[in-house]
């Protein structure tokens, strides 16, 4: 080797030595409330899979005006004690349910991602979800895996106006760490509003007492809804729903 080639390889060698590693910790990771996912234990769940055709086979018979998506809060609008209230309140505006219980932000992006907005354009969807990704994402992470699911109706259904419902608070206590990352992922998901095609909008207050604190009156496990919870709910977002439908 020359001895031009050998000073440019020991100067490449020094130089290498001289560049400072990445940490780790540093490197982008994936978020995992904002990457679409099928419920998974070792392979999809063939339980959530069967709802999920169902309301895939709901979307191609078409009719639907007003659609609500998220999780167990929004599934159990189907049970006896919220059943009255839907009726009075959604079923006359051609509403439909495609909440799964148990799902987090990435399984609704999959599901709206996979069928379930093929064949319908709603003029509404009401969006409530989030609360099952407290336990193992942050309120970045979650609020991001909301956004997601935002994104992905109007990437399907651009004409649909979306009702952004804030995380429904949850935990007995006012003080409870998790009522603060709730308040955190709000925060964020507030900003989506757009004042034409989201609107957000917080009715957490409503199922609160004056000190911040849960009552079983209105969640008897301080996450799912009584009867009269559901009430709540109701009344307190169908004027914007028939709003929103114009």
């Amino acid at each position: 080797m020359t001895t031009r080639l050998w000073t440019f390889a020991i100067a490449a060698f020094l130089a290498a030595l001289f560049v400072p590693a990445i940490p780790a910790g540093d490197k982008a990771k994936p978020n995992p409330a904002s990457k679409a996912e099928p419920r998974m234990s070792l392979q999809p769940d063939p339980g959530w899979l069967n709802r999920h055709k169902g309301f895939v086979d709901i979307a191609k018979k078409g009719d639907v005006d007003v659609l609500f998506i998220g999780d167990s809060i929004t599934d159990a609008w189907r049970g006896p004690g919220a059943k009255s209230t839907w009726e009075k309140h959604f079923v006359p505006l051609k509403a439909a349910n495609f909440g799964i219980g148990g799902d987090r932000t990435q399984h609704v992006i999959w599901r709206l991602e996979h069928g379930e907005l093929d064949g319908i354009s709603p003029k509404v969807a009401v969006v409530m979800i989030g609360t099952n990704n407290t336990g193992s994402e942050s309120a970045e992470q979650i609020a991001e895996g909301i956004t997601g699911v935002v994104k992905t109706i109007h990437d399907k259904s651009p004409k649909t106006k979306v009702l952004l419902l804030a995380v429904f608070p949850r935990s007995p206590g006012a003080k409870d760490a998790v009522r603060g990352k709730i308040a955190k992922i709000n925060e964020t998901i507030a900003k989506l509003d757009d004042g034409k095609m989201v609107r957000y909008m917080d009715i957490g207050p409503k199922f609160l007492e004056q000190d911040g604190t849960l009552t079983k009156e209105i969640m008897p496990d301080f996450l799912h809804l009584s009867t009269k919870g559901y009430e709540i709910w109701g009344d307190a977002i169908a004027p914007t729903v028939k709003e929103m439908m114009k």
